[in-house]
């Protein structure tokens, strides 16, 4: 005789938490800026590559294509290091009740839109 067992939690009825989100966006903010690199990457090639290569990369970058990237790629950068800094403090021991838990994780997105937009804004300033 089989017994019938619920399904532990599926996502139809699992209801998102913050930690568990701003976990998936650590991962994610993680994977882009590897992905980030590569772009990096490129732009130092089409620097070694002569001028009509830096031109080719120019004209992506000043793209629309080009600024999600940087937009992106600098909000992964202040979101990861943000929550890092949080992990560190987590490693210590310290943070782990759920209201610190949370502010915490609060204060890190705040720190990530705030520093992206600081960011975004002295590099705008700098053209």
């Amino acid at each position: 005789m089989s017994v019938q067992r619920p399904l532990s939690p599926h996502l139809q009825v699992y209801q998102l938490q913050l930690t568990s989100t701003l976990s998936i966006l650590h991962r994610i903010t993680g994977l882009w800026l590897c992905l980030g690199s590569i772009a990096l990457i490129c732009w130092i090639v089409s620097l070694a590559a002569g001028p009509e290569a830096y031109a080719g990369f120019d004209d992506f970058a000043h793209g629309w294509g080009g600024k999600v990237v940087v937009v992106v790629s600098v909000f992964a950068l202040c979101y990861h290091l943000g929550n890092g800094i949080r992990h560190l403090f987590w490693d210590a021991g310290r943070g782990f009740d759920l209201k610190t838990t949370y502010a915490s994780g609060y204060a890190v997105v705040a720190f990530a839109i705030i520093a992206t937009g600081g960011i975004l804004f002295l590099l705008g300033g700098a053209r």
